[in-house]
């Protein structure tokens, strides 16, 4: 695996990826029926910094975005958002990004990583933030709405660089 800086050209991969996470609406707060312009605006939102995954063929197997989780004040904490693709999931691809980012973040100055809304139910990605050194330091009841479990909660999961 190899995990470079995204570049426009990457945009229908990073789509490829965005698209079938997002549409199942199991693990990120998003409409499920966000357009690609949309979904790319908000991968790339300004203060992001995006990369991608790619696997021994050069395919973009996964994504994430880096960026201050906070302004003012809260900017020494970093936030990220990851996405594999779905034949990529259980090679590695999360865990690979994870560590990259901890790497970029320490690198940037950041101080801490936060993930602001992990749901609950999505176990996989629990359980690795928790191997990868992140705690649960809160939980938001009800907080999201499963397509298929109704409302659970969502944690916010924190660990220091």
């Amino acid at each position: 695996m190899h995990i470079r800086p995204a570049r426009t050209s990457d945009h229908d991969a990073i789509w490829r990826i965005l698209q079938p996470v997002i549409r199942a609406g199991e693990t990120y707060a998003l409409d499920r029926n966000l357009t690609r312009a949309a979904a790319l605006a908000y991968w790339f939102a300004p203060g992001n910094s995006v990369f991608v995954v790619q696997d021994g063929t050069d395919a973009v197997i996964g994504t994430y975005y880096l960026r201050a989780n906070q302004q003012g004040g809260g900017r020494h904490v970093a936030n990220c958002g990851y996405m594999v693709a779905p034949e990529a999931g259980g090679q590695g691809v999360a865990r690979a990004m994870c560590g990259d980012s901890l790497g970029r973040a320490k690198a940037r100055g950041f101080r801490a990583m936060q993930f602001n809304f992990v749901v609950s139910t999505n176990a996989r990605a629990v359980g690795l933030w928790q191997a990868c050194g992140f705690a649960i330091v809160g939980r938001i009841p009800l907080a999201f709405d499963h397509p298929s479990l109704g409302l659970v909660d969502a944690l916010v999961m924190h660990r220091s660089i």
